[in-house]
């Protein structure tokens, strides 16, 4: 089974050195050992991690891609989504099949389709959606006056 995920690996490599996700660079540590990669992710513009680059490793288990890696951050993180060890939870990183907990659908978790581009965009979109760095109201300043509320 080590063969073919090798090989999988070996051609997902490729493709992400051929045609890089822009803010992700991604790769095995070393050529000796696909089954651990290392990452580098870029913070999302407009949220609270634009401007940082966040270091993360990837280990994969001999039988990928029947099995998802483990996706882990090596810097502090603060998410609902990464644990304090810096261990990523997110769907696409579940072992497939039913969740014993009710909480996800078989289709938001691993299958053997996805890929490690497809993981860290997830991990991109994660990082996206849930940390935006905006305001919850507009304001005005004290004593303009508006159309709408105008004192008179």
């Amino acid at each position: 089974m080590a063969g073919s995920a090798l090989r999988r690996l070996m051609a997902e490599y490729k493709q992400l050195t051929l045609n890089p996700p822009e803010g992700i660079i991604a790769g095995p540590i070393n050529e000796e050992n696909f089954f651990e990669w290392e990452a580098l992710i870029t913070g999302p513009e407009g949220t609270c991690f634009e401007g940082g680059v966040f270091p993360a490793k990837l280990i994969f288990p001999p039988d990928y891609p029947l099995s998802p890696p483990k996706m882990q951050f090596t810097c502090e993180m603060f998410h609902p989504n990464i644990y304090a060890d810096g261990r990523v939870c997110i769907s696409i990183l579940h072992a497939p099949g039913d969740d014993p907990m009710g909480y996800e659908s078989s289709a938001e978790r691993w299958s053997p389709v996805q890929s490690v581009e497809k993981i860290l965009l997830s991990v991109v979109s994660m990082l996206n959606q849930t940390m935006k760095v905006e305001p919850m109201w507009t304001q005005q300043r004290c004593g303009e006056k508006t159309e709408k509320n105008s004192i008179g």
